[in-house]
């Protein structure tokens, strides 16, 4: 057993704070971009020379700022609209947390078409790319969701359950490491073994990501407790679970129609 008694805070020198939280962003998108390019360059080595470097740059830069609003957007409109309702000024106050995955998934994946439609380039292979380098994002995510003692786990009786001293005494599942495992090291690693294989298909990575990052969250959030404001839907659901079994639906439906139309090219 583990008690917690991680600082939020890495470095703090009067009114100017380093949050882990904020790094776990930083290097998620750093590391991103990097994997980004190399994975680029091996497609353009393929089949795509018209795509080039400096457009993935600008591209890059463009969902950044998706992530930032469609993570917003979406935690005001999933997680608490009533309160923002009342309280509009509130949303524009990152700072004080509330960020949603598939909020920023849903505007990324709009930006990523609005993109490619302005550069004419396949937004599938785009899609492909991000879901190959968003897991790093997703692994530095959940660590910092740990080191921030927040989305913690349910009671648990394991050896490797926590305490998380400022919520109560009660040992816990520290289900965010069970997370960055799945959504970021498990999912990393099939995602990109997909990826460089030769024949693959463009939009095959995106759907498979939406596939399994619906399973490995449906599965861990039954190890987490949900958001105390809204609690589960028909005693069972989190809104994390039903968000992502959406995710789940929309994979398979991608991953056929792609499938669908490769069959339909070889007749």
């Amino acid at each position: 057993m583990y008690i917690h008694d991680l600082n939020p805070l890495l470095i703090k020198i009067g009114l100017i704070e380093i949050r882990w939280y904020s790094l776990a962003y930083i290097f998620g998108i750093i590391l991103g971009w990097w994997l980004g390019k190399k994975l680029l360059r091996f497609k353009i080595k393929e089949n795509y020379n018209h795509l080039s470097i400096k457009i993935f740059d600008d591209f890059i830069s463009q969902i950044i700022i998706a992530i930032i609003l469609g993570g917003r957007l979406g935690y005001v409109i999933f997680y608490n609209l009533n309160y923002y309702l009342k309280n509009p000024l509130d949303i524009i106050k990152i700072w004080e947390g509330g960020m949603s995955f598939h909020g920023a998934l849903i505007g990324i994946i709009f930006s990523t078409y609005i993109f490619a439609k302005n550069k004419k380039i396949d937004h599938l292979l785009l899609l492909d790319i991000l879901a190959c380098v968003s897991p790093i994002g997703l692994f530095f995510g959940r660590i910092a969701n740990f080191v921030n003692a927040e989305l913690y786990g349910k009671p648990a009786e394991v050896f490797w359950s926590v305490i998380f001293p400022t919520i109560d005494n009660l040992p816990r599942h520290p289900s965010q490491i069970y997370e960055a495992l799945l959504e970021g090291i498990f999912l990393f690693v099939i995602i990109n073994f997909v990826m460089l294989k030769k024949e693959i298909k463009n939009g095959i990575c995106a759907s498979l990501f939406l596939i399994l990052y619906g399973f490995f969250r449906i599965f861990a959030e039954q190890f987490r407790e949900p958001d105390i404001h809204i609690g589960y839907f028909f005693n069972f659901f989190s809104m994390g679970s039903i968000l992502s079994i959406l995710m789940v639906i929309c994979g398979f439906i991608i991953f056929k129609k792609i499938n669908n139309e490769s069959i339909k090219r070889n007749f």
